[in-house]
């Protein structure tokens, strides 16, 4: 395994390389997959750069749609955001709501992409029930806690909007009813269940999707980062790793955050990564659940812009995660950690005390149009991208790589029109990172009102 990925990137070596998920619980529940490195010269149709949930969906798409498909990994399946998430097949991938879609791009168009997010959600659940996939699923759907009374009223108006626009109808818990449902914590004022979704194990998800791919006929590699990326006189890609080539006509790229900022070019400035984190305990006894009050299992946020996740795992540990650290260098993991492990004990008074070994973080990716892009590059023919799910990339990260291949074969789900829409560069090009510490800050004072 390269202790760094090739390319230049936007973070420092350690984003990169192992140290972030030396203590990654999800890898003690599943052998991670482990693929060959390619070997030697090959040709395929279509060459897909990251097996992530992304790259392994399209390469299993293609596959079974008969086409000659390899992917590559700089890693392993499932080493980057993919086997470090928490879990949460949800409804989401944009950062706008319905009305804030509509003001881009039209009311049709904001309507396709909520009924992607809804299609994105089902695609996940037939692929386990359809492959075999045991993924430790649970949850009806996923739950919002309010995390200050100011924010009760919020969950009322949410209530309303995803009745209005997703045809469902949550549930709205006050203050005094959230103990008797498993969700007594000091920090909540007020619950909203949204029912779409659930949890799963994501390396367990990934090992399934791995093991698919293969039976379809698609060459996985792993251990082959990609070096270079040029076109030969017939207009072919030509992808260059340290022990082999591919010659393919179709290129996808499906890195997400963890994707160089020069292959190709085009992704340079594009795409903003941010850190977050998730700490795990030991398994709680039930008189330690019965202590706090926190029986449910339900996939749960608050709500705050920087926001924590969590929810209790089927053998009765607790998953809690938050945004991390602008910085990916020891002293900010050490600083995050510590901060998770501060909110976790004033969330949550009557664990303070019990282990938590298991902290990690990895990359989320941000687009500036505030919406997942999946389409064709601009100005690169036969080659195609998707990444940017905004932190909900269980559900629209699978779902994209199969638009993707979609739109390669000509058969499958059409892509929203505004997931095609090109990447816009953030502002500040290459120091666009410099602008997190004041985010977060601003955010930080928000979330205190």
């Amino acid at each position: 395994m390269p202790d760094t990925l090739p390319g230049r990137h936007l973070y420092e070596p350690m984003a990169y390389g192992p140290a972030p998920i030396a203590d990654n619980f999800w890898r003690t529940t599943a052998t991670p997959p482990a693929c060959p490195p390619i070997d030697g010269a090959q040709h395929c149709e279509t060459a897909v750069i990251g097996a992530g949930f992304t790259g392994l969906n399209a390469a299993l798409a293609l596959a079974r749609a008969g086409q000659d498909v390899v992917v590559l990994d700089a890693n392993q399946p499932g080493w980057g955001a993919s086997g470090r998430n928490g879990g949460f097949c949800c409804l989401g991938g944009a950062k706008l709501d319905f009305d804030g879609l509509a003001k881009r791009h039209g009311a049709g168009a904001a309507r396709e992409y909520l009924d992607a997010e809804r299609a994105a959600v089902d695609h996940v659940a037939a692929l386990l029930a359809d492959h075999g996939i045991e993924a430790d699923t649970h949850s009806r759907g996923e739950t919002l806690l309010a995390h200050r009374a100011s924010r009760i009223a919020a969950l009322q108006d949410g209530a309303a909007y995803y009745q209005r626009h997703y045809g469902i109808a949550p549930t709205v818990l006050p203050r005094e009813a959230l103990p008797e449902h498993g969700l007594n914590s000091p920090e909540f004022h007020g619950a909203l269940t949204v029912p779409i979704g659930f949890a799963l194990n994501p390396m367990k998800y990934i090992a399934g999707l791995t093991d698919a791919a293969r039976a379809a006929g698609a060459r996985l590699h792993g251990n082959s980062p990609v070096a270079a990326l040029r076109r030969d006189a017939t207009g072919a890609h030509l992808l260059h790793t340290p022990t082999g080539t591919i010659r393919a006509t179709n290129l996808i790229l499906a890195t997400n955050g963890y994707g160089a900022e020069d292959l190709p070019r085009w992704l340079g400035g594009r795409v903003l990564p941010v850190q977050s984190s998730i700490l795990v305990t030991r398994p709680l006894s039930g008189h330690e659940l019965t202590a706090q009050g926190w029986t449910s299992r339900q996939m749960s946020y608050d709500t705050r812009h920087l926001l924590h996740y969590f929810r209790l795992l089927p053998d009765n540990r607790m998953l809690f995660g938050l945004r991390a650290d602008y910085r990916a260098t020891p002293a900010g993991f050490a600083a995050t950690r510590k901060r998770a492990r501060r909110d976790f004990d004033r969330m949550f008074p009557a664990w303070r005390g019990v282990d938590t070994a298991h902290f990690w973080s990895g990359l989320v990716a941000l687009a500036r149009n505030l919406t997942p892009f999946a389409g064709q590059v601009p100005g690169m023919d036969n080659t195609w991208a998707a990444l940017c799910y905004h932190g909900n990339g269980v559900a629209m990260g699978s779902y994209a790589g199969r638009l993707l291949a979609a739109r390669i074969t000509g058969t499958g789900p059409p892509t929203p029109g505004l997931m095609s829409a090109p990447l816009r560069r953030f502002e500040l090009g290459s120091w666009r990172r410099l602008i997190l510490p004041l985010v977060y800050g601003w955010y930080e004072i928000q979330d205190q009102i």
